[in-house]
């Protein structure tokens, strides 16, 4: 059983999960590990590409598996933001960390994201779906799987991550 030494970061897509992740990283001492790539790295296939074969809900199962048996050690774990939707994977996640969500508005989001589908973002909804839809959706999720909320709305990945090792370290988390 690995022990409980890293950050899991869940969010929406655009809440900054990867690179906020990387400086969190630096800021902590830890590794970092990027579920996105790793998934990718496991199929052979983009996100987008695993998304058009598979559909949102096998691309969830995929997801799920992958991140599932994710073992890492003293890493910031940066999510897809689908994450969420998977049950068995966030119970995992939470028992080798402590799950962060990086809380973002929605005005916010929608200044950051430009295009949803050339970023691999799943929309359960179908294609039609819109940003909001997603939000909402969503929303419900990370708060439920949250350990620590934060919110990094109008502020530089820099200090966001500064934000966030101050909120781990608060509960006791190095």
């Amino acid at each position: 059983m690995a022990e409980k030494n890293n950050v899991v970061l869940i969010g929406m897509p655009g809440s900054g999960k990867s690179t906020l992740g990387i400086v969190l990283a630096k800021i902590m001492t830890k590794d970092f590990v990027d579920a996105d790539i790793v998934i990718q790295n496991q199929c052979d296939k983009t996100l987008q590409k695993i998304i058009d074969a598979c559909g949102p809900e096998g691309f969830i199962e995929v997801e799920n598996e992958i991140l599932s048996k994710i073992d890492a050690e003293n890493s910031v774990i940066a999510t897809g933001g689908s994450a969420v939707y998977s049950d068995e994977a966030m119970k995992h996640l939470a028992e080798i960390g402590t799950v962060v969500y990086l809380k973002i508005s929605y005005d916010q989001l929608v200044h950051r994201l430009s295009d949803l589908q050339e970023r691999g973002v799943v929309l359960k909804g179908g294609i039609g779906m819109s940003l909001k839809e997603l939000y909402d959706e969503r929303l419900p999720l990370y708060e439920q799987y949250a350990g620590i909320t934060v919110d990094v709305n109008d502020l530089t990945i820099t200090a966001a991550a500064r934000k966030v090792a101050d909120a781990l370290a608060h509960e006791g988390v190095k």
